[in-house]
């Protein structure tokens, strides 16, 4: 089975439109251990590394696809007709990174951490799929409770929130960023 195991799984994850967790993987090849599932998969990201392959295997979302690669994402935008992915706006970055970073949370207190109204940021958010509701809180008014959804962590290619810059890697990167205006 292993030398059969690479165009499997090369063709279970070029079926799947959404990243292919292991355990999804793990259930269609009944019987195939985890971990040569996984050395596969990382001997199938390799091989699609290389300079001449169009298409990168990506570990991203919890699980894999496979993605254009940057430098020709102007065809597959055009051949597709795809206009180019719009922008967030630096209000919309910096509500998605307090969900981010104190999820769950109200619009509330999302409010209070910026300073202003976030309601317009909140609805481009979840218009965007990059956050969702995942219920109300219990306090006055019942408010809507937000956290990122897993579009999230495709749309910045993380595994897992645990992929986040940490508080210290965010400082280190401002107070080199400041030492190089002077």
């Amino acid at each position: 089975m292993s030398d059969e195991l690479r165009p499997i799984l090369e063709c279970l994850v070029f079926l799947s439109q959404e990243p292919l967790t292991l355990e999804r993987i793990s259930a269609v090849l009944e019987g195939v251990p985890e971990e040569d599932i996984r050395r596969a998969l990382e001997s199938l990201a390799a091989s699609t590394a290389s300079p001449d392959r169009g298409l990168h295997l990506l570990h991203t979302g919890g699980g894999w696809l496979f993605a254009t690669k940057p430098e020709y994402d102007a065809w597959a935008r055009k051949h597709l007709q795809i206009e180019r992915k719009t922008k967030l706006t630096s209000a919309s970055l910096e509500t998605l990174s307090i969900v981010a970073y104190h999820q769950p949370i109200t619009q509330s207190e999302i409010s209070a951490i910026r300073g202003v109204d976030s309601t317009g940021s909140l609805k481009t958010l979840l218009e965007k799929k990059l956050i969702k509701i995942i219920g109300h809180k219990k306090a006055p008014g019942n408010p809507l409770i937000y956290r990122t959804s897993d579009r999230f962590l495709q749309y910045f290619g993380l595994n897992s929130l645990d992929d986040l810059p940490k508080e210290e890697e965010i400082a280190k990167l401002l107070q080199e960023d400041k030492s190089t205006e002077v």
